[in-house]
C-alpha cells in the first residue's frame, strides 16, 4: 500500500483552514486473491475429508453383527456411478475449453452437460441410500454404517452444492457472457469438481473395493 499527502491552500493562505488531504491507493489484485483464497478453502476441505477417510478406516470393521461391505454394496451400480462423475469431470473440461475461446453457447452447453452427469450421480448415490435403509442398514444400525454414511454423505452434498453452484454460473454466464468475473469463477468452480472427482475415487477405491474384496 502506498500513501501521498497532498496539501493546498485556499485564496486565504490560511493553514487552519486548509487542512492537508491524504489520499491512499492501494493495489488490488482480485483474481490472484480470489484464486489463493479458493486454494485454501480446497485445503481445509482436504482436512476434512482426511478425517472421514481415518474415521471409516478404524470403524469400517466394526459390522455389530450386521451385514458386510460384501453383503450390502452393489459394485456395478456403483461402477456405474464412478462413471457419471468421471464423465462430468471430462465435459466440465471441454466448457473451459470453449470458455478460453469465448464460445459462450458451447461453453453453456457442456456446462448443461455437466450438471446432468452430476444430477444423475446423485439420484444413483440417493438410490443406494434409500436401498441400504430399506434393508436395514441405516447409519445407525453399526459403526461401519455410522462412517460410511457420514463420508459418502459428506461427498454427496458437496456435489450438490456443486451443482447448485454450477446452475447459478450458467445463469450469469448466460446474462453477461463470459466476462473476466465469470471466467475466475468457472476456473473455481473447475478446481472444486476436480476435486470431488479425486475425493471419489478414494472412496471408491478405499470404501467400496477393498471393503467388498478385502
Amino acid at each position: 500500500m502506498s500513501q501521498t499527502q497532498v496539501q493546498t491552500h485556499g485564496p486565504s493562505g490560511n493553514q487552519e483552514t486548509d487542512k492537508p488531504r491524504f489520499y491512499v491507493t492501494e493495489e488490488h489484485h482480485p483474481e490472484g486473491s480470489t484464486m489463493l483464497g479458493f486454494w485454501l478453502y480446497l485445503m481445509s476441505d482436504c482436512l476434512v475429508f482426511a478425517v472421514l477417510f481415518a474415521t471409516h478406516g478404524v470403524l469400517g470393521r466394526n459390522y455389530a453383527a450386521g451385514p458386510s461391505p460384501a453383503d450390502l454394496f452393489d459394485l456395478p451400480i456403483v461402477a456405474l456411478n464412478t462413471a457419471m462423475l468421471l464423465f462430468s469431470s471430462i465435459t466440465y473440461g471441454f466448457a473451459m475449453l470453449q470458455m478460453e475461446r469465448g464460445a459462450k453457447t458451447e461453453t453453456l452447453f457442456w456446462l448443461g452437460v455437466t450438471g446432468v452427469f452430476g444430477a444423475v450421480f446423485l439420484g444413483l448415490e440417493l438410490y443406494e441410500f434409500n436401498h441400504l435403509i430399506h434393508e436395514g442398514a441405516g447409519p445407525t444400525r453399526s459403526a461401519f454404517l455410522s462412517s460410511f454414511f457420514t463420508l459418502v454423505g459428506t461427498h454427496g452434498l458437496h456435489v450438490t452444492f456443486g451443482i447448485i453452484w454450477l446452475i447459478t454460473l450458467m445463469v450469469q454466464v448466460g446474462r453477461h457472457g463470459l466476462i473476466e468475473a465469470n471466467k475466475r469463477r468457472l476456473m473455481c468452480l473447475s478446481m472444486f469438481w476436480h476435486f470431488l472427482d479425486v475425493v471419489w475415487i478414494g472412496v471408491f477405491s478405499f470404501v467400496y473395493l477393498m471393503g467388498v474384496l478385502g
